[in-house]
């Protein structure tokens, strides 16, 4: 028997007659409602039907949601059961290589026997409770996603982050975030070591390694030797499970909060309307842990789905290497920031037949008409763009039947509806020009982020009107597709890694030689923008090689901040546009570069 809380809301009501719509004595919120407490006999294939149509009965409030709701109890254990019963197809839950002839294989019930025992590490070693902090800076490696699983048995709120943090990214996100634990390896061990003494809250270290680390706990030795006996602990719907640190305009990153229902139960509203994966499926995800995109296409998605959750170590992204798994194994999906594919067209496919990929999706940033036609022509596949954002996960998507028109991002993903509004919050006709919102009331829709931790105003600020601003621009045709123009802000979007110019700037500026800086993005035809440093010299390096400090300015932001954030470009400039208050005109630097006007 699957429970009426491992189903979904009003969208599924033309698969289950039998069901009485139970109307809403309020619409204040989703989250105060009484749980169901019928059930109802289901494969969960079933839950996941193109229910594009009905999403809106969802935000007027039609049909109660559950109140309790675990990800790891209410879905990874139920495919559990049903694998155990045989009514799942033999493929793996996870599947992971390293490139170097290691392989790990679980089943459901492996994933679940495992992530019970870190779990016991998390809360009988680290003596973490519900609602602690954890960050987690792994690469793609198979104990991130126990981590991730064994964080939402306990009710540990899970943090992740790139494995390309600085020392100084670490110190702030230790102490923004007061996490009572780090999981690292032996790579980031070192940076950890040098700011945890800054860190009053960090009690506990555990180091992901073959060998022992001084002052670290190791993870390995420790959940081998745990029971497998863990009792999952019983969340709220609306229990902060995830929180994110996303790069903002001004100021640090921000910590952007979702909840069991955001990430956990949104996907039984409607994964298969953009992922359109089954149990038999495997999909790979080509993304950095760091990344909503990875917890959303690789684990709570994927696993709503009972499909395969492919992972490849990939040190390095190298077009042979990605082209070869795809040939060696039997990958049905993918999705990649467009940076992927760039590279891909670039290689001649000929000699490349691959096993079984049917579906491809791109996402993080626009992705080019012309590189989804040349990827189309080289290998006879279509290229479907998603779009989304932190704060919400998947907002737009081209899904499979859906005409693909090159250059847009799709239609709104359920449960959201989205617009294209004004400044004052109203809704533009088709064809205008405006900023990409997403509906929050009356009833805030299930995907939508909970708020900016300990940052109140950035959340009210968030919202205009009865929207949640994306701080995109964009258009919506008479289709219902939307297009996107450009940020609304001055975020750099580089390979799929989001960027604020001030942490940029920040950095810049402790060189002795920035007198002053300001950073925007530029056109890069591989990276679709990267980023680009303005910088007006101090008078003691006015006469410096150009050259030579270009390449001293990039290795200290290198070093200052996260790798993937340096400036490509660098131009050395007498003075910066201003205005009248003494703000830098970004717009204008930005406008400059993409040959606006």
């Amino acid at each position: 028997m699957i429970p009426l809380t491992f189903l979904c809301s009003l969208q599924h009501l033309h698969l289950y007659p039998a069901m009485k719509i139970c109307k809403l004595r309020t619409l204040k919120s989703l989250w105060t409602l009484k749980p169901p407490c019928r059930t109802f006999h289901s494969h969960p294939r079933l839950l996941v039907s193109d229910v594009h149509s009905q999403y809106e009965s969802v935000r007027r409030g039609e049909q109660e949601i559950p109140k309790y709701f675990n990800f790891a109890s209410d879905v990874l254990d139920k495919w559990s059961e049903i694998e155990k019963a045989g009514k799942r197809p033999t493929n793996s839950a996870f599947w992971w290589i390293s490139g170097n002839g290691e392989e790990v294989k679980w089943s459901f019930e492996e994933l679940g026997f495992l992530s019970r025992k870190v779990a016991n590490v998390l809360t009988k070693v680290c003596g973490l409770q519900k609602g602690d902090r954890v960050i987690v800076v792994l690469p793609r490696i198979p104990e991130w996603w126990l981590v991730n699983v064994a964080c939402i048995r306990a009710g540990i709120v899970l943090i992740p982050g790139t494995s390309q943090l600085s020392a100084k990214d670490i110190l702030y996100r230790l102490q923004a975030s007061k996490a009572k634990c780090i999981i690292t390896n032996d790579t980031l061990a070192p940076a950890v070591d040098s700011v945890a003494s800054e860190c009053q809250f960090l009690e506990n270290k555990l180091v992901v390694s073959k060998g022992s680390r001084e002052g670290w706990l190791n993870f390995n030795e420790l959940y081998k030797n745990q029971p497998a006996d863990h009792s999952c602990v019983k969340t709220r719907i609306q229990d902060s499970m995830i929180i994110f640190f996303t790069s903002g305009t001004t100021g640090s990153p921000k910590m952007t909060e979702h909840s069991q229902g955001s990430l956990g139960f949104r996907p039984l509203l409607c994964e298969r309307y953009w992922l359109d994966a089954s149990p038999s499926d495997t999909v790979w995800g080509i993304t950095d842990t760091g990344w909503i995109v990875t917890s959303i296409a690789s684990v709570f998605d994927a696993w709503a789905l009972g499909s395969c959750v492919f992972v490849h170590q990939l040190p390095q992204i190298e077009s042979s290497v990605i082209l070869n798994t795809l040939c060696r194994f039997p990958i049905d999906s993918i999705i990649s920031a467009p940076t992927l594919y760039r590279m891909l067209v670039q290689t001649d496919l000929s000699s490349y037949k691959f096993m079984n990929l049917k579906h491809c999706m791109s996402g993080g940033e626009p992705l080019n008409p012309e590189v989804i036609e040349q990827w189309k022509s080289k290998t006879g596949l279509d290229i479907y763009e998603i779009y989304g954002q932190t704060e919400a996960g998947i907002i737009c998507s081209v899904s499979k039947g859906m005409k693909i028109k090159p250059g847009s991002m799709g239609k709104a993903a359920p449960p959201f509806d989205v617009q294209v509004v004004d400044k004052n919050a109203n809704i533009l006709p088709p064809g205008q020009q405006g900023e990409i919102a997403v509906r929050s009331k009356p009833v805030r829709p299930l995907g939508l982020f909970t708020e900016y931790v300990d940052n109140p105003k950035k959340t009210t600020e968030s919202e205009r009107g009865d929207f949640y601003i994306t701080g995109d621009r964009g258009t919506m045709d008479e289709d219902g597709y939307f297009w996107f123009i450009g940020r609304d802000d001055d975020i750099i979007i580089s390979s799929g890694y989001r960027i604020g110019p001030f942490e940029v700037e920040s950095a810049l500026i402790e060189h002795p030689a920035v007198a002053e800086t300001a950073v925007v993005s530029s056109p890069d035809p591989l990276r679709g923008e990267v980023v680009k440093a303005f910088v007006v010299l101090s008078d003691a390096f006015l006469s410096s090689n150009r050259e030579s400090l270009t390449r001293d300015l990039q290795e200290h932001v290198k070093k200052t901040t996260a790798p993937y954030k340096y400036p490509r470009k660098v131009e050395f400039v007498q003075e910066l546009p201003k205005t009248i208050t003494g703000k830098i005109k970004r717009n204008e630097l930005r406008a400059k570069e993409w040959g606006q006007k």
